[in-house]
């Protein structure tokens, strides 16, 4: 059997008023969406456990079928694996953003304007060499995201609760109450302020204002996490798996889980994606994989803007491009299934992330198509199909005890 699963991140969203009380999914033109519902199911699961945060990271390790409880560790040593960087029994991942806080105190932009990597690459080596410590490592690489890795500090630096908070959770809002907590804390508190003294005045950031450009006025240090080892995908549904994304985290994911991670040319992780790239990329990995998933970030960029639009848009693309190109080659197959669900709402009213269900619509073979009209979260709400442990949502889509 041949399995395709489309993740819109964070497409999830709660009822708006000048969408005059539809949800996006609702108010989004997605015919090929709503053609999976009617001839299949639409359900519910809940990828977030209670206790820990909102996230993608939780979230899509969920999604994947592996249980937050048991296996997460923290979100930079997925981001880690996606480099390449083996963390050793002592060693640490730590997510760390390029962001602009004004003088207020105020997180502007949680990616210092979509740095350039080359910009954010200068910057971090500059820190790095500021702050001369034997143990710490600045690993640049996307824009503004990157890593710091802290290795074979005895005893431990961190502990399990070693409180930070993700910077895009902060925007608009004041920073002053929401630095790193706990163990450690002085550490990560020490390089972000240093940061501040390093950036201030840095070639990178003087050429920045004189392109009116967001300036990176400093790091923000978060998500940290030990290293963590998952139980091959295979070995656990039976399926040999590729990954589609332009996002670190989930290509670190893949490669815990032993699948192939498929680089696509024009493939940003931003809202001006290729998605019909993505889709070509599907259909001919579906030749070669028993499972493969498409991840677009673009709803979730869009909704952490605030952008009703955009994330309407976004959803379309991903309807047209992705998933009705791709639902029409399954088709082609002898036996397939096809799984269509965010990993988390992420809410343009409060531009972050959320706890609660997620919408999915599923068919193919062996689903008994159940009278959905129409894929969107009232649908789902009302559904009998609904998994609170949303790891089990895998089992019961690859048909596999």
């Amino acid at each position: 059997m041949k399995l395709a699963l489309i993740i819109p991140d964070g497409a999830a969203d709660e009822p708006r008023d000048e969408l005059a009380g539809k949800t996006p999914l609702q108010a989004a033109h997605t015919p090929h969406m709503d053609a999976i519902a009617t001839q299949g199911v639409v359900g519910r699961a809940c990828h977030v456990p209670s206790g820990f945060a909102p996230g993608s990271d939780v979230a899509n390790l969920s999604l994947l079928g592996y249980s937050p409880t048991e296996f997460f560790t923290g979100r930079a040593p997925l981001e880690a694996a996606a480099a390449g960087i083996e963390l050793g029994e002592l060693d640490w991942a730590v997510r760390c953003n390029l962001v602009t806080i004004d003088s207020d105190q105020v997180m502007q932009e949680f990616t210092a304007g979509h740095i350039s990597s080359a910009e954010a690459s200068t910057l971090l080596k500059s820190l790095e060499e500021a702050v001369d410590h034997l143990h710490l490592e600045l690993v640049p690489g996307v824009s503004y995201r990157n890593l710091l890795i802290v290795r074979g500090m005895s005893p431990s630096p961190f502990s399990a609760e070693t409180r930070t908070v993700p910077p895009h959770d902060l925007t608009g809002q004041t920073v002053g109450d929401h630095y790193p907590r706990g163990l450690g804390s002085d550490l990560l508190t020490g390089i972000m302020e240093k940061s501040i003294e390093v950036f201030s005045d840095h070639p990178v950031n003087a050429a920045r204002r004189k392109a009116r450009n967001p300036v990176a006025s400093n790091v923000w240090l978060w998500g940290l996490g030990k290293s963590v080892t998952l139980p091959p995908f295979a070995e656990r549904f039976g399926a040999r798996g590729a990954m589609i994304t332009a996002v670190d985290l989930l290509r670190g994911l893949a490669k815990l889980v032993g699948w192939t991670c498929i680089e696509v040319p024009g493939a940003t992780g931003y809202l001006d994606t290729d998605y019909a790239a993505k889709g070509r990329a599907a259909i001919d990995a579906i030749e070669q994989y028993d499972f493969v998933c498409v991840h677009v970030e673009a709803p979730d960029e869009a909704a952490h803007a605030g952008d009703t639009a955009e994330k309407i848009a976004a959803i379309e693309q991903i309807d047209e491009k992705i998933v009705g190109p791709l639902h029409a080659a399954l088709k082609r197959k002898d036996e397939y299934r096809v799984l269509v669900t965010p990993d988390h709402p992420t809410f343009l009213r409060t531009k972050t992330h959320s706890h609660g269900d997620v919408p999915f619509c599923a068919c193919g073979a062996e689903i008994t198509a159940d009278g959905a009209e129409t894929y969107a979260e009232p649908v789902a709400e009302r559904s009998e199909i609904s998994f609170p442990a949303g790891w089990k949502l895998m089992s019961w889509f690859t048909a596999h005890d």
